[in-house]
């Protein structure tokens, strides 16, 4: 059997964009839409919907503040999927969030190159 190119492998992640767009979130509750957009390298119209899925199942509250959304993260929200709904997400905010991830580093193998 021939060893598989790079570009012959699957492109899945653990987190879906879901979960990138609450990190997003929780790291910056005053960010905006387009910004996340970047940050996580989909669309502003995609990270919309995300957020409104979000703020529908009650893992975040919307205020405005003058022209701009500021969010909070409802970190005691339970995970949605049964094997992991006993477990609130602030298990993955806390993972992920309270730490600055590294940006401008070489992506990894496979993955697609940071926006910016």
């Amino acid at each position: 059997m021939a060893a598989s190119k790079p570009q012959d492998r699957s492109s899945w992640t653990f987190l879906t964009h879901h979960a990138r767009v609450l990190l997003e979130i929780a790291r910056d509750p005053q960010a905006r839409l387009k910004d996340i957009a970047a940050a996580i390298g989909i669309t502003e119209r995609a990270v919309q919907g995300i957020v409104s899925d979000l703020h529908e199942a009650g893992y975040l509250t919307r205020d405005r503040v003058g022209r701009r959304n500021h969010y909070s993260v409802n970190p005691d929200q339970r995970f949605r999927y049964r094997t992991e709904a006993n477990l609130p997400v602030r298990l993955l905010i806390d993972l992920f969030a309270q730490h600055d991830l590294p940006r401008d580093r070489e992506p990894a193998e496979g993955e697609p190159p940071a926006p910016g």
